[in-house]
């Protein structure tokens, strides 16, 4: 999956004299697909929010270390998974202290300037709310502590008492800044789709009503950016908060958060997608009833398609576990794939209401052999 196919004159309209635009839309992400579909199943791209359309396989930039080897191999990976038919890219401030982000914003910048990808064909996904360290971790924990007080606290971008479980904040002045950082960082001056990160992680410090409260103050920051134009639209991405129970203390429920960002935003509000692990060794998402929408229980990833939200799997190799060692079993249930990673792909991608499933991928050969998950 290496072949580059020939752009066209409108695959390159946006280097001429009209501006470029600045994140993602409906024509751009059309053009990306007409390019590659001839290569994938048909419903490799799935529409997606805000009138886009995007891959059902995406880039995912959690694992790796904070090194310049691993900032290298990232840039090489995303630029041949963009060429190779994945034009939706998710990172966070937070990851590998920030050199997750750089690393995309390089292969963004090496792209574009060689014309082999316009800005407006990319889905580009970021997320805030964890303390972000800055290129390599502390030494110690109390080199943590002192980085913080001299960076957030002494600063007024954080109170100490907005920080929970040592380094997880929704403080407005907070998501403003990591907002601002993530673009720094992306080199770009919309992100697409900008998540609160682990929301639910705020829930061992206060209580529901606290949670909401303080989820709807970041709403209202997100609002905000999107009307200026920074992001095009926010979601929440999470780990236990929608498959947990509804008694369990970190629940998170999707019709409260589509009410708040109605609270913070109107009708019109830009709330449209949601975050949550999908695989073969957590499937809570799809088998749980863990959410209530106009009184039905309903599983998180059905409940999110309900209220018309964009569903994005992640963990879907559960960082390489599920790569290998998978029952014999899968194979008959999933004929015609040489590898488990590959039958894992297939399974996440194939949940109905899920628009994409995120893999970590830091090799080209790994991006070519995933990519098998949905050829035709």
């Amino acid at each position: 999956m290496t072949t580059k196919p020939p752009r066209t004159r409108e695959a390159v309209a946006s280097t001429g004299d009209e501006a470029p635009s600045q994140r993602a839309n409906g024509a751009g992400t059309a053009r990306y697909r007409n390019r590659f579909a001839p290569r994938f199943a048909l419903d490799y791209f799935r529409p997606a929010a805000f009138q886009t359309t995007v891959s059902s396989i995406g880039i995912g930039t959690y694992l790796g270390e904070p090194t310049a080897a691993d900032d290298a191999a990232y840039v090489t990976s995303i630029e041949h998974a963009i060429r190779s038919g994945i034009n939706l890219i998710d990172t966070a401030l937070n990851y590998r202290a920030q050199r997750s982000e750089r690393a995309v914003g390089a292969a963004l910048r090496r792209l574009t300037s060689s014309g082999d990808v316009s800005r407006d064909e990319l889905v580009l996904c970021s997320k805030g709310g964890y303390i972000p360290l800055d290129g390599e971790p502390p030494a110690s924990r109390d080199e943590y502590r002192a980085y913080v007080k001299r960076e957030f606290v002494d600063t007024e971008i954080l109170r100490p008492s907005e920080i929970v479980a040592g380094g997880h904040s929704l403080a407005p002045r907070f998501i403003r800044f990591c907002l601002a950082k993530s673009r720094q960082n992306l080199g770009v001056r919309s992100i697409d789709i900008y998540y609160l990160h682990n929301p639910e992680q705020q829930a061992s410090a206060v209580g529901h009503d606290e949670l909401k409260a303080r989820i709807r103050s970041a709403f209202v920051i997100l609002e905000d950016a999107a009307g200026r134009g920074e992001i095009g639209a926010y979601g929440c991405a999470t780990w236990n908060g929608l498959r947990s129970t509804a008694d369990a203390p970190d629940h998170l429920e999707l019709e409260e958060l589509v009410a708040l960002a109605r609270d913070a935003g109107g009708k019109t509000h830009h709330f449209r997608a949601v975050q949550m692990p999908i695989n073969l060794a957590m499937p809570e998402a799809i088998r749980s009833p863990t959410q209530t929408v106009r009184g039905v229980l309903l599983p998180a990833a059905e409940a999110a398609a309900a209220l018309d939200l964009m569903v994005v799997g992640s963990a879907t190799l559960m960082q390489g576990k599920l790569s290998t060692g998978l029952p014999a079993a899968l194979a008959d249930a999933f004929p015609g794939f040489e590898t488990d990673a590959q039958r894992a792909i297939a399974f996440a991608r194939s949940i109905p209401g899920v628009t994409t499933a995120l893999v970590g991928m830091k090799r080209p050969e790994h991006v070519d052999e995933n990519l098998l998950a949905a050829a035709r």
